[in-house]
């Protein structure tokens, strides 16, 4: 249940990072890095998400079902 938590408050903060790099984009007008440096722990986040996901399901933490 941790894990699955864990994994839902990094996606929060993906959400967090999206928004902060909107904010800069209106705000600073193009003119500063802080709209790409939001961007970048955006990716950087999603993918350590994603590398969480696998190592959650090799190790039996979280376990994949149908769609039925």
């Amino acid at each position: 249940m941790i894990f699955k938590t864990i994994i839902v408050v990094l996606l929060l903060v993906v959400l967090f990072s999206l928004g902060q790099a909107l904010f800069y984009l209106m705000k600073d007008e193009g003119k500063s890095d802080r709209m790409l440096k939001a961007l970048t722990w955006r990716i950087g986040l999603s993918v350590f998400i994603f590398i969480l996901l696998l190592i959650g399901q090799a190790v039996g933490l979280i376990q994949p079902h149908g769609l039925s």
